[in-house]
């Protein structure tokens, strides 16, 4: 692995969105940045953290007015302001303790903990980052520092994922001692860090990693080694997909999936069961009204009590196409991984009738509307209407019904034989 590269370093300054001679020539470039650029890992946006000695909010405020950026003061106690580039942006801080070095003594992890000062061309590495990035290990500065932020204790595994790292054994252990202080960081910083893990397919191993050193208890507390287990199997379900479909198939799913779509159907393997109780864990994490749906959708669609029951018969796909709506994909990967094998081609058969989208089953188009129906056959607006068009649109999927004049038929017999639908 590439690591200690100063021209890594030093091909920095072309990336500079701002004149270095704006600041003064002690600031460094801190943190990730560097890091990744010892580990020669490019990045697409700029996310960069600079050290000051002094007046860090002024120097930002300056660098924003001179080239027409945002600006946004982020502490004004402890000197933090953000300056926000059409390429990324850029934090200003100043320097905790009385020399850069303290400062740095104060952060996570070793790697973190690595400054490059771009006037003098200099790698400050108190902490011996370096090594631990050669070494690929996650080592921790002291446990007083995941202490003070235990949010860090999280972050750990995220970027363990992230990195590809191993954690340094004495840290691992203070992991695990130091868990239970997970529960009293706000819900937004968590998510974050969740949303991270469940969103790569590395991710996956970690969070089990998470699980087992106490980490999800306090988030998660209906989360089990199955919940765990089926985190891997959608990894597995979606890498079997990439294969089985074709590339507009491909293209449908991932555009369908979202963003999001991946990481929400594992957020639901995690979560009670009862969508009711999901709900309440997912509020407490301060999730949104969208998320939480999503996750409901698809604890309804594949309940734990009836897995054995998915839907047969076109009669009961449609509704069941009607109530997965849009989060059909979700639960296609959350049921694959859950779902006993012989299950498995029905549930790639629902699949299927989704990304068609001239699909009758799962893209339905009526034949008639309610105005037809009230028109053609001398009705009266009503709860009937509404009844009749979803019988019209079974008939149609069953293949009894081809035109609008079969389908006025096949209301008027309907009426005839029953009076009214239940």
């Amino acid at each position: 692995m590439p690591y200690c590269s100063l021209p890594a370093l030093t091909s920095l300054r072309r990336q500079l969105p701002f004149d270095l001679d704006l600041l003064p020539r002690s600031a460094c470039l801190v943190g990730g940045a560097v890091r990744d650029a010892l580990l020669e890992r490019r990045r697409e946006y700029l996310d960069w953290d600079f050290v000051l000695p002094g007046d860090a909010v002024a120097a930002a405020k300056t660098i924003a007015s001179r080239y027409g950026a945002g600006f946004v003061v982020l502490d004004q106690a402890r000197q933090i302001a953000r300056v926000v580039f059409p390429l990324g942006t850029v934090d200003f801080a100043r320097q905790e303790g009385e020399s850069l070095e303290q400062d740095l003594g104060r952060r996570d992890f070793t790697v973190n903990a690595i400054a490059y000062n771009f006037h003098r061309e200099e790698i400050i590495d108190p902490q011996q980052g370096r090594r631990d990035l050669g070494d690929a290990v996650l080592k921790m500065i002291s446990p007083a520092n995941l202490r003070d932020d235990p949010l860090r204790l999280l972050r750990a595994y995220r970027q363990a994922a992230q990195l590809q790292f191993q954690l340094d054994p004495e840290t691992h252990f203070v992991l695990r001692q130091l868990a239970p202080l997970i529960a009293t960081v706000a819900a937004e910083r968590v998510q974050a860090e969740f949303n991270y893990l469940l969103g790569s397919p590395r991710g996956s191993a970690w969070l089990w990693a998470a699980f087992q050193d106490g980490l999800l208890a306090s988030w998660f507390p209906q989360a089990t080694l199955e919940s765990l287990n089926t985190l891997c199997c959608i990894d597995l379900a979606l890498a079997r997909l990439k294969t089985q479909l074709d590339l507009p198939q491909r293209q449908a799913l991932f555009e369908a999936l979202g963003k999001k779509g991946i990481a929400l159907a594992k957020l639901a393997s995690l979560t009670s069961a009862d969508p009711e109780g999901a709900e309440k864990e997912l509020e407490r994490l301060k999730y949104s009204r969208q998320e939480i749906r999503a996750v409901g959708a698809v604890l309804r669609a594949y309940p734990a009590s009836q897995r054995a029951e998915l839907p047969q018969s076109p009669r009961l796909q449609y509704f069941f196409f009607l109530e997965a709506g849009k989060y059909l994909p979700l639960f296609v990967l959350y049921a694959l991984a859950r779902a006993p094998a012989p299950d498995h081609q029905l549930i790639l058969k629902l699949l299927a009738h989704f990304l068609d989208p001239e699909d009758a089953l799962a893209h339905p188009q009526n034949p008639v509307s309610g105005v037809d129906l009230i028109q053609g056959l001398g009705l009266k607006p009503g709860p009937l209407i509404g009844k009749l068009l979803t019988e019209v649109q079974v008939a149609q999927i069953e293949g009894k019904v081809q035109s609008k004049e079969d389908a006025l038929a096949y209301a008027r017999l309907l009426i005839d034989c029953y009076g009214s639908l239940p």
